[in-house]
């Protein structure tokens, strides 16, 4: 039997997104209070037997969050009406997604385009995001097992 530890940062930040061509009120530009759960794992512990301190978690992902995300609008790059709206404000933070900022998108983005970048040299592999986008909706992903 194998036994995997995972080490979980929760990383809370407040953000703007829209879901181009939603069926609903998502369409509209709007924000979330989001919370994301990035869970990070080693082949080992380390010397003290920690998978890694949360706080080299915290600096790198919260970091990252932080200058791209918090208080900053996510949208899709092929969103023309909002992209529109955002440039009537020239010093409003917006990221640009390659794909639809869905929370499922999202958490995809974290997972498999930021996080392998910003663990790089740690030894350490986040295999699953959980993003919260309101207290009663969240989506879950996950690699399908250790890759390192």
């Amino acid at each position: 039997m194998t036994t995997v530890i995972s080490c979980v940062r929760r990383i809370q930040f407040c953000c703007g997104h829209r879901v181009h061509r939603h069926e609903s009120k998502c369409a509209n530009l709007h924000g979330h209070n989001y919370v994301a759960f990035f869970h990070a794992v080693a082949p080992g512990l380390d010397e003290l037997g920690r998978v890694i301190d949360f706080s080299v978690l915290k600096a790198r992902l919260g970091e990252w969050i932080d200058t791209k995300w918090d208080h900053g609008f996510v949208l899709w790059n092929e969103d023309a009406p909002a992209l529109g709206a955002m440039t009537m404000m020239p010093a409003q933070k917006l990221y640009l997604m390659p794909s639809n900022p869905t929370a499922e998108n999202m958490a995809l983005h974290l997972l498999h385009d930021i996080a392998p970048v910003l663990m790089e040299g740690t030894g350490v592999q986040v295999t699953r995001v959980v993003l919260w986008e309101t207290e009663n909706c969240y989506v879950d992903v996950s690699l399908g097992g250790l890759t390192k």
